[in-house]
This record gives C-alpha cells, sequence and structure tokens, in this order.
C-alpha cells in the first residue's frame, strides 16, 4: 500500500460550510465530512454583509474536529466563493464585515464602467463575463473613507487563510474572477485598474495553487489541537477551479456544470477565447489548475429552488425536497420556461413571486402549484444548461462528447436526465463533492503523492460513485435552445 497522506478541507459556499479529512494515495481517495456550519448573511442598515467571524470560528471548530479524528492531518486548504474580499489595515485588522455578491450598491456601475472603457478595452484585458458584482464593480461602490484606511484587499479564502495564518496573498484562481486580472499576462491588470481610480497598493503578490501559507497562529493552535505541525496550503481556492479540478474526465472532450447554488457550465481550455462574439455571449475566461482556461458562463443554478423553499418553510410547510422533485418529475415537461440567467432571479426574497411573474412577462402558462413551479425551474435550468455547452463548444471550438454534472446539484437526477435530454449527450452525475475533493487532490499534488492533472482525475474516476444519463428523444427541446 502506497503512504497515506491526509489533510483537511474547508469547502464553504453560498449558504453553508463544511470540513472533510481526507486520506490520499497513488491509488486511495477516501474522505469524510467531519464538520459542517451555516453561512448565513447579515443585514444591517440596508446592507448585506457575510459573518466572517462566524465562518472563522466555523473553520476553527472543524479543524479541531479534523484534528481529533485524524491526528496524522498534514495540511489544511480553503476554498470559497469567488468576487468577494475584506479590507485591511496596516496592522492587518479587518475593516469591517465583507459585504455580500447580492448586496445592490453595485446597480449600474458595471453599465457605466463598460461604456467608458469599451470591450476591446475591459474584456480583452480580463477576459471576465460581465456580472454586476465582480470584484472591481464592487470596489468602485466602496465606501471612500474605508478604501483610503486600507492597505491590503483579500478574497475571501485568503482573508480566511489571513485568520488562520497572517499570510498576505492572491490565489491565482479567485483573482482572476475579479475583472482586475489581465488573463493574457497572468497579473494584475494595474494599468486598467489606475484608469478607474482605484489604488493598486491595496494588491497583494499573486501565487499560484500549492503554495505554502504557513502554520497555524500559535493563539489559534489550543482551540484546534494543533501541535505546530498543521500547515496551510493555498488551492484552487475559487470553488469551481477546485471542482472543475476533480471532473473525472478521461480525454479533453467534455463540458462541465459544477452545479450548486449557482450553475457553472463550460470546458477547460489551453487559452483565452476573447474575441467578439464570446464577449457577446457573455463567457468568461477564469483560470484553473495549471494555468488552465475555465471558459465558462454562468447559469442561475439551483438558487431559485432553494430560496422558493426557504420561502415554503418560512411560512409553515413541511417540504421534503425529495417528494418535491418526484411530484414534479410527473408535471408537464417545458411547459413553462424562463430565462435561467435573468438578473431577476439574483436578489433573495420573493422567489416564487417572481418566477410567476417572469412567466407571464415572457406569456408562459404561470406555474401555480409548487410542483409545476420546481418543474419550471429545472426545466428552465437544463435549457440553460443546454444553450451553454452548445455555445461553449462553438465559441471554443471544442468539441463535446459528455457531459460532467457535478456538485450539490448531481444529486438531483430530475436535472441530469433533463441536462442530457437537452444537451443530447450522455450525463455524468457525481461527485457530489467536487470541490472539496479538487481542494484535497491539490494538497496532494504539491506533497507528491499524485502526480498531476490527469493522473488526479483518474483517480477520482476509479474511486469515487458516479451515475449515467442518457438523452432520451421523447421531448422536442428544439424551441428552446
Amino acid at each position: 500500500m502506497s503512504e497515506i497522506f491526509s489533510a483537511a478541507a474547508v469547502d464553504i459556499g453560498a449558504s453553508s460550510g463544511r470540513v472533510l479529512v481526507g486520506r490520499l494515495a497513488a491509488d486511495r481517495l477516501e474522505f469524510e465530512v467531519v464538520h459542517r456550519f451555516r453561512n448565513e448573511p447579515i443585514r444591517d442598515s440596508g446592507r448585506l454583509y457575510w459573518d466572517f467571524d462566524a465562518l472563522r470560528q466555523g473553520i476553527i471548530d472543524g479543524l479541531a474536529t479534523a484534528r481529533a479524528a485524524e491526528s496524522t492531518l498534514e495540511s489544511v486548504g480553503i476554498d470559497t466563493w469567488a468576487v468577494d474580499y475584506g479590507l485591511l489595515d496596516g496592522d492587518g485588522k479587518l475593516l469591517g464585515r465583507p459585504v455580500h455578491y447580492r448586496d445592490l450598491r453595485t446597480e449600474g456601475i458595471m453599465e457605466s464602467v463598460r461604456g467608458r472603457l469599451g470591450d476591446d478595452r475591459l474584456y480583452g484585458t480580463t477576459g471576465l463575463q460581465y456580472l454586476p458584482f465582480n470584484t472591481v464593480y464592487q470596489l468602485l461602490a466602496e465606501d471612500r473613507a474605508l478604501l483610503s484606511k486600507a492597505t491590503t484587499m483579500l478574497l475571501m479564502p485568503d482573508l480566511l487563510t489571513h485568520a488562520l495564518t497572517g499570510a498576505v496573498g492572491a490565489e491565482r484562481t479567485n483573482a482572476s474572477t475579479t475583472q482586475m486580472y489581465d488573463v493574457a499576462r497572468g497579473e494584475w491588470a494595474t494599468d486598467l485598474i489606475h484608469e478607474l481610480g482605484l489604488p493598486t497598493r491595496i494588491l497583494p503578490a499573486i501565487h499560484n495553487p500549492g503554495k505554502m501559507a504557513g502554520a497555524v497562529l500559535p493563539e489559534l493552535r489550543d482551540r484546534i489541537g494543533d501541535d505546530g505541525r498543521l500547515q496551510v496550503r493555498a488551492v484552487a481556492s475559487h470553488d469551481t477551479a477546485s471542482a472543475v479540478a476533480a471532473v473525472p474526465a478521461g480525454d479533453e472532450r467534455f463540458a462541465y456544470i459544477s452545479c450548486g447554488t449557482w450553475s457553472l457550465v463550460g470546458v477547460e481550455l489551453d487559452t483565452p477565447v476573447l474575441t467578439a462574439d464570446s464577449v457577446a455571449a457573455n463567457f468568461t475566461n477564469e483560470v484553473g489548475v495549471d494555468g488552465t482556461i475555465r471558459y465558462l458562463r454562468n447559469v442561475m443554478g439551483l438558487w431559485p429552488l432553494q430560496e422558493c423553499m426557504r420561502t415554503w418553510r418560512a411560512e409553515g410547510e413541511q417540504i421534503r425536497l425529495g417528494e418535491l422533485l418526484d411530484a414534479a418529475a410527473r408535471e408537464p415537461a417545458l411547459r413553462s420556461v424562463i430565462d435561467a440567467e435573468s438578473p431577476e432571479l439574483v436578489p433573495p426574497d420573493g422567489m416564487p413571486a417572481r418566477i410567476r411573474k417572469l412567466c407571464a412577462d415572457a406569456g408562459q402558462p404561470v406555474p401555480e402549484s409548487k410542483p409545476a413551479l420546481v418543474r419550471c425551474i429545472v426545466d428552465s435550468l437544463a435549457v440553460g444548461h443546454a444553450r451553454t455547452v452548445r455555445d461553449a463548444a462553438r465559441l471554443s471550438g471544442r468539441k463535446v462528447e459528455v457531459v460532467h454534472l457535478v456538485g450539490g446539484g448531481s444529486q438531483n437526477r430530475l436535472l441530469a436526465q433533463l441536462t442530457a435530454d437537452a444537451t443530447g449527450l450522455p450525463v455524468i452525475a457525481g461527485p457530489t463533492e467536487a470541490t472539496a475533493l479538487g481542494n484535497l487532490l491539490v494538497q496532494a499534488r504539491a506533497a507528491g503523492v499524485v502526480d498531476g492533472r490527469p493522473e488526479a482525475r483518474a483517480l477520482v474516476a476509479a474511486t469515487q460513485p458516479v451515475e449515467r444519463f442518457d438523452p432520451r428523444s421523447d421531448l422536442d427541446w428544439s424551441r428552446w435552445l
């Protein structure tokens, strides 16, 4: 048996976090979730914030549990969502709570910047999809007094790494999501940042996945049960980059859908696509492991379903997702289809009413029952998946023969089957914990336990359960595609 490498993965999404313990070797990949915690935003004076103190405490508690479960734990890596950040002062202290990307403070800024700089300048440099909450627009909406006090901006996984170690830096896969990163040159787009009137002094040095951040701070060791040997290592800290690293693909002819709160749909390339057609299709060029390009587009994901469930439960309804999906599967197919990328689906609260309004505005039948509304969401998401897979292949020239659906959404068998039907391609669903597995695999590669990206993917394919969904031909999707 090969020598076993043990590590912890901290994986935090938009609504929850978890800590996993992984045990890896060249022929072995096992993990267990040892701790879960909520990630609930705070609304204060009309602004939406992340509860950074709660996230930090969730990580500390999780690492304490991980150390108790695995005394030989060697390293830990942190991945989170993209774009959000915290500002530090000269003493390394956090200047206020990080603002949530769903806060409305950036309204109108993206359009203004795009009109001022033009696509040739902005997209031609950053290659990034236009989304109103990209980091650059958040910084432009930032409180000027706060920004003037700041000496460093750290994206969320780097900010949490700093809280554990005191280290300062910007991991590359997440830096590439800011719309302040020059995707061709692989460095901060300082000329563009200056032109927008933002300070470049706050931008830390960029490093690659695998870099060691350092040991846990002495004042935290007793709380974690650490004897000083546990090291924090940078991983592909944008959760989608970690998820794509764990896609169990055998060759390059695949598309991926990392599906959770968002669906990130695309292909893996060697170089960015910066054409006018790519701008028009609103595709993004984000960096992946080994300098690859995650050429993708954000689709609505399961956020509308999550919000509907939250609304119904808040109203006192006893809702079970499995039963609701079974009922949705019996509803008429493609009766009501809405735009899976509508900005109306981004804010929280009132989701059932907003979906019904979108249907009415589009001349679609309005889904009144809960199963009909869920079927609308899942049908619309499958259409969004299929359109984006098709566009990614067309714009990049990459032939796609199979779709890998990973993340929490891979457990939704109705969505997996409808995505296969809509794309006309087989869908391989799983692994569910792709993000955490990618996190662990980067740590194992840095430790010399796994050789490279193909070997890492082969290890996932050999050890993790997946399910295949072949396309059916009993529905005509052409009207929607």
